[in-house]
Formats: structure tokens, sequence, C-alpha cells
């Protein structure tokens, strides 16, 4: 058995993906205005970390049809994964559920809510809708984070990106 993270398994997820993994494993990711969603169940030794990029799946409720392309929206990917620990036999009130990302990354002089802000605000509402308890979460701010999820200890590691200049953007 692993005793020390180097030797962990690790993953690391791409905008729209998830990973539901058995035994202790590092899932990493890289957040903007999406958002990281990690859940674990110590009795059961599993643990899972999404990475939607949208807040809702515009079909009610989520066609099962193309899950891939699904899993990009929060609602969606939420519901699917609170499924797949149902089948393992977890209850909702055992999930520990830790919630990061949400970030306005890109500058907007516009009033209306951002894409980080509609993620964040759909992830806690559907997972409230859902049964889970949010026991911990970093949302928002303006620049984007690297996230590592130690499935064994539940931990996870937050590591701010510098935040990029946008005349920076346009030069590169």
């Amino acid at each position: 058995m692993p005793t020390t993270v180097a030797e962990l398994p690790e993953f690391y997820l791409q905008p729209g993906e998830s990973r539901l993994v058995s035994g202790p494993s590092v899932l990493k990711t890289v957040l903007g205005s999406c958002v990281g969603i990690t859940f674990r169940v110590p009795r059961l030794d599993a643990s899972a970390l999404c990475h939607p990029m949208l807040p809702t799946h515009a079909s009610r409720p989520p066609v099962r049809s193309d899950p891939v392309n699904a899993r990009r929206y929060v609602d969606y990917v939420i519901r699917e994964l609170a499924h797949e620990f149902d089948a393992l036999g977890a209850r909702r009130e055992e999930v520990e559920v830790k919630l990061f990302g949400g970030a306005d990354v890109l500058a907007s002089s516009r009033k209306t809510a951002t894409v980080g802000a509609m993620n964040a605000e759909t992830a806690l509402r559907v997972l409230g809708d859902e049964g889970f308890t949010v026991l911990a979460s970093r949302l928002g701010g303006s620049c984007g984070i690297f996230i590592e999820f130690n499935t064994a200890t539940g931990e996870v590691l937050l590591r701010p990106l510098a935040r990029m200049d946008p005349q920076t953007l346009a030069r590169t």
C-alpha cells in the first residue's frame, strides 16, 4: 500500500471530465470559472472529482444519451455522481463534499452574473437539492486555482494561479 502522496496513482482532469476512484489516489485539476467538486466516502474507500464548465444542461431531466459531453454541466455531473455513489451503497449524509473554483477570471464591466458565479451558485443549489452537505469551499475570486485531492485523507491542496494581465494575453 502506498504510504506517501508521491507513491499514490495520480489522475489529471481536464475541463468537462469526472473521475470516480476506488482506493487511495491523487486527483488534480486547474480551475478558473469552472468548479471542482470532490466527493469522498471513507467507509467505501471511494472518491471522485468532477470539473464541470457550465452551470446547467439544456434538457430537464438531463438526457443520458451523451454522458461525456453532459459532464461539462454542473447540474448533470453532480446528479450523475450522486447516482454512482448511490449504486455503491453510499448514504448522502456520509459523502464528504468540498467545492472549489467559480472565479471571475476575465474582467467584465457587465452587471450580469458571470459564468464563474453561476457555476458556484448552481453547484451549491444542486448539491443541497441532492442531499449533500458541503464541508469546505473556496469559491469566487479573480484568479484560478490548482487543486490536488488526496483521496486517502480527504485533504485538498489549493494553489492560486498568477492572474494574467489582459494586455499580456493580447500580445502573445
